[in-house]
């Protein structure tokens, strides 16, 4: 990825602001939107989404119960490629929470 952003500079400039917006306190905190992530990342199948946003669900707090019931939702809304994709998620928030 800082290939691609090296590449197209402002392109990943923009990104960047908009994640920062996207991901900015407001009526909901950060865990629960990193936690909206984490369920998206697992129903569109992106790994590098999944292992993100674990890592940052970690860093704002989320526990491995908020964890398993995203991944529920998740689960609930994509079928069963997303319970693969959830044990994935699940294992990745368990790594980061090791470290």
């Amino acid at each position: 990825m800082a290939e691609t952003r090296r590449g197209i500079p402002e392109v990943g400039k923009a990104f960047q602001q908009l994640a920062a917006a996207a991901t900015a306190e407001g009526a909901l905190d950060t865990k629960t939107k990193e936690l909206i992530a984490l369920a998206i990342g697992i129903t569109a199948r992106c790994d590098g989404c999944v292992a993100f946003h674990a890592g940052a669900a970690v860093r704002h707090g989320a526990n491995r119960q908020e964890v398993l019931e995203t991944i529920g939702m998740a689960i609930y809304m994509g079928g069963g490629p997303s319970l693969v994709y959830g044990a994935q998620a699940l294992e990745a928030y368990d790594q980061f929470a090791e470290s």
